[in-house]
């Protein structure tokens, strides 16, 4: 038997059994007025869309990655499913939108073991939905949050450190900065600060915990070698793209809440500022010599998606443009300097995520209609300055801290051994192969 399972298995079981005190919650048991059905067809479509972006983003990275580490790889991502939305139904939720706490964090037994999470909607959060649905579609950007830091410390992670660490980071770091952020009471949010659909809650917390992250686990033991490493699977990375680009429709129009005016321009900006990125990736590294990717094409497109999140449903097309621009040069530009530094971000996480959701941070606070610095107000733009210091401050130092925390559980990385031999075999018994074409002789008469 193999006793390092033996206690997640009970801590599991312990919150499955755990359910069966707690009196089922009716759904259709009474009608609610305020309740619009447009609304609750499309967030159901939203929440199936962004769920789709956590296998996207498996694809998306497993294809950059060696060979014998692309199960690995995915897999990081795509156990997420299963672990936050147990530790979420659990505690997650109402640790991210319970009563509030002074505007630091929810309680922990509003919604504890979604209690009171039914058919009824709530005024707060979402009038016109049932609360069930808002805290489903929640769950998903708390799914994928975490899947986003794999690919700072890919080919190099220890699998069960990497799930204690999850576990840590969404109570720790993303729980309260939800709360922060999207919680009427939230501190962030009476500050007038704006995050249309998680620039500042997901990718900008993703991307500082990958910079720690990266700092930790140190370099792969080829990292010379591997800073020019050719991606085991570009088609991979090229279907992960559009899964992603696909599912953040529902990422950021879903944000909206409703089938209204404000999803309609959350997706028309999604669209456009993405492409903006993609073509400006492409052309920028025209510039500097580089032939036109497939790899450029498809981070390029991503960094637009992760800049205009914020921003989404507080800006024009035109601006959504701008954004998609100027993000997609600032994070090329970061990547190209990380490059040229010792920091083993594998995927390039900070550089694309962290920058991406700064740059998207700052120009929300410039283009948020009628409250942005460019329609002449200040307070809003200063407002989300002090808003990056904070976050930027407590996501780092925080998932720093929840590292050196998980490191004295478990060891973050694998023997040199494992490593060489690669995390697919290593850590999950499993290998990658792609077969042979059959090549038949065909005699012709």
């Amino acid at each position: 038997m193999n006793s390092k399972f033996l206690l997640p298995f009970i801590a599991l079981a312990f919150i499955c059994c755990l359910g069966l005190f707690y009196p089922p919650v009716q759904i259709e048991a009474a009608s609610y007025p305020a309740l619009s059905s447009a609304d609750i067809a499309w967030m159901l479509t939203a929440a199936g869309l962004v769920l789709l972006m956590t296998p996207g983003l498996s694809f998306f990275y497993g294809g950059m990655v060696s060979k014998k580490n692309i199960i690995s790889t995915m897999l990081q991502s795509f156990v997420a499913l299963g672990v936050i939305t147990i530790l979420y139904v659990f505690v997650g939720f109402s640790l991210a939108f319970g009563d509030s706490f002074h505007g630091f964090i929810g309680n922990p037994f509003t919604y504890f073991m979604f209690r009171n999470v039914g058919a009824a909607p709530n005024a707060a959060l979402a009038p016109t939905i049932p609360l069930l649905l808002f805290a489903v579609f929640q769950l998903k950007f708390a799914i994928i949050t975490p899947a986003l830091i794999t690919g700072s410390f890919a080919e190099r992670v220890r699998f069960n450190a990497y799930l204690l660490f999850i576990c840590l980071f969404s109570l720790f770091i993303y729980a309260p900065l939800a709360h922060w952020t999207w919680h009427p009471d939230g501190f962030l949010h009476k500050w007038g600060i704006l995050d249309f659909a998680g620039g500042t809650v997901v990718h900008m917390s993703a991307g500082y915990a990958a910079l720690a992250g990266a700092m930790i686990l140190g370099q792969r033991s080829s990292f010379g070698d591997n800073k020019h490493q050719e991606p085991a699977n570009i088609p991979f990375v090229i279907l992960g793209t559009g899964m992603l680009w696909f599912g953040w429709f529902g990422f950021n129009a879903g944000s909206a809440l409703g089938a209204n005016t404000t999803a309609v321009t959350a997706f028309g900006t999604t669209i456009v500022a993405s492409s903006a990125a993609m073509m400006a990736w492409i052309f920028f590294d025209g510039i500097r010599g580089k032939k036109v990717s497939a790899m450029g094409a498809c981070i390029g497109a991503v960094v637009g998606l992760v800049a205009i999140t914020p921003a989404c449903g507080y800006v024009t097309i035109p601006q959504a443009l701008f954004i998609g621009f100027i993000s997609s040069i600032v994070s090329n530009l970061a990547v190209r300097a990380k490059n040229k530094s010792n920091l083993d971000d594998t995927l390039d996480v900070f550089p694309c995520h962290g920058i991406g959701g700064i740059t998207g941070m700052i120009l929300t606070g410039v283009f948020a209609k009628d409250v942005g610095l460019y329609y002449g107000h200040t307070t809003t733009f200063f407002y989300h300055i002090l808003g990056l210091i904070i976050v930027s401050v407590y996501t780092f130092g925080g998932s720093y801290i929840l590292y050196k925390i998980t490191e004295k559980i478990v060891p973050l990385r694998v023997s040199l051994e494992d490593e060489k031999d690669g995390l697919d075999f290593t850590q999950h018994g499993e290998t990658y192969k792609l077969k042979k074409p059959v090549v038949q002789d065909v005699t012709v008469n």
